[in-house]
């Protein structure tokens, strides 16, 4: 009598290889449809020209208070935003925050830490000045913002 363990043990080599070919075939099919030229990279003037049409002009606009001599911005066109309406973007060492006016008062519409620091404290608004906190292990960045007269958001940075 026969021992049946070789001829499972080749029973199963078999099955083994027979559902890895047909995976790898399967997966071959299914890869050149999914990695067509549908998905092929950008070029760098392609990539140049996506930014381009994506990132708004943005300019400096003087702190009307001479004893906060920071600079804050805006888009250097406003008819994006309605009249009573404009924002702009502060970009610190401790890290980022976008700023809106509108109706005279300023609201932090969003913020994000810089690598390295975490977020100590917001308060968002609306209100006539609001301000975000940002810290590291060895820095802490406060920023600022109240609107202008011209009604651009204008902040001061301390660190």
């Amino acid at each position: 009598m026969r021992s049946p363990l070789p001829l499972a043990v080749a029973g199963w080599l078999i099955a083994g290889s027979l559902a890895t070919a047909t995976g790898v075939a399967v997966i071959g099919l299914l890869g050149e449809s999914l990695t067509s030229s549908a998905h092929r990279p950008l070029s760098a003037a392609e990539i140049d020209e996506a930014l381009a049409a994506a990132t708004p002009a943005i300019t400096a606009h003087p702190s009307p208070d001479a004893t906060h001599p920071t600079a804050a911005t805006h888009p250097a066109s406003a008819a994006s935003a309605g009249p009573s309406e404009r924002s702009g973007l502060i970009s610190t060492e401790g890290g980022t925050a976008i700023a809106r006016c509108e109706k005279g008062l300023v609201t932090l519409r969003a913020w994000s830490p810089a690598q390295g620091f975490q977020t100590k404290d917001v308060d968002r608004g609306p209100d006539r000045r609001v301000r975000v906190e940002f810290e590291s292990e060895e820095t802490e960045v406060k920023i600022e913002v109240w609107c202008s007269p011209s009604g651009f958001p204008v902040h001061t940075v301390d660190d």
